[in-house]
């Protein structure tokens, strides 16, 4: 049994071949999950920030939050410039169209109205607080905030999602000695996060439906 174990071990890839593979992956998946909003990249950040974790570099945690937080303001950045176009646009585009069906009027109008009060510091709450991204980003496109105050709002942002995403990876991976477990963990804990909000707009809109019809 010993020797078929070193033998399965000796095969994975070194730790230099993970890191070369896995961070232009992270970087390709967390770009495209800001690009188009349906990968859940917070899981991801999570899952490479345990991996990260076990793995002897001291810089492995570092790089994951360079190239996570990096890959998202590049998403926002050029889904932002798509959505633009489609502002100025009489005829709009299929990006803005997008970013219209993703964010609910009450969000948006909500979004607005946050916006109209702290202006681009928004942002930052946006990409912290789950499906808060999407409306936040079309309030500033309706009142056509500037590509370059928009991605100076950005900054901030994408760093403070990278680090709390990636510290619920840490958090994940500190709980189990095999990587694998914390990755689980991990992401468990991210889509909870992630589905709290709208599981809990369901609930009381359930419960406020049913409140009036009982009161009628």
């Amino acid at each position: 049994m010993i020797p078929e174990f070193d033998s399965v071990v000796g095969a994975l890839p070194t730790e230099s071949t993970q890191q070369a593979v896995g961070y232009p992956t992270l970087f390709l998946l967390v770009a495209l999950g800001s690009l188009v909003p349906v990968i859940p990249t917070g899981a991801l950040v999570s899952s490479a920030a345990v991996v990260a974790l076990h793995q002897s570099s001291p810089f492995s945690l570092f790089f994951v939050f360079l190239v996570a937080s990096g890959a998202a303001f590049l998403g926002d950045v050029c889904l932002y410039w798509l959505g633009q176009r489609g502002v100025r646009s009489n005829h709009g585009s299929k990006w803005l169209e997008a970013l219209t069906r993703r964010a609910a009027p009450e969000r948006l109008a909500q979004a607005q109205e946050k916006l109209a009060e702290h202006g681009g510091a928004v942002l930052i709450l946006s990409r912290l607080v789950p499906a808060g991204r999407i409306p936040v980003m079309l309030a500033c496109l309706l009142g056509k905030m500037p590509l370059k105050t928009f991605a100076r709002g950005d900054v901030p942002a994408c760093l403070a999602w990278a680090a709390t995403y990636q510290l619920i990876g840490i958090l994940g991976g500190s709980l189990f000695p095999e990587p694998w477990q914390g990755v689980v963990a991990a992401v468990a804990l991210t889509l909870v996060i992630s589905g709290a909000p709208a599981v809990w707009r369901r609930l009381r809109a359930r419960f406020g439906h049913g409140t009036g019809d009982t009161a009628g």
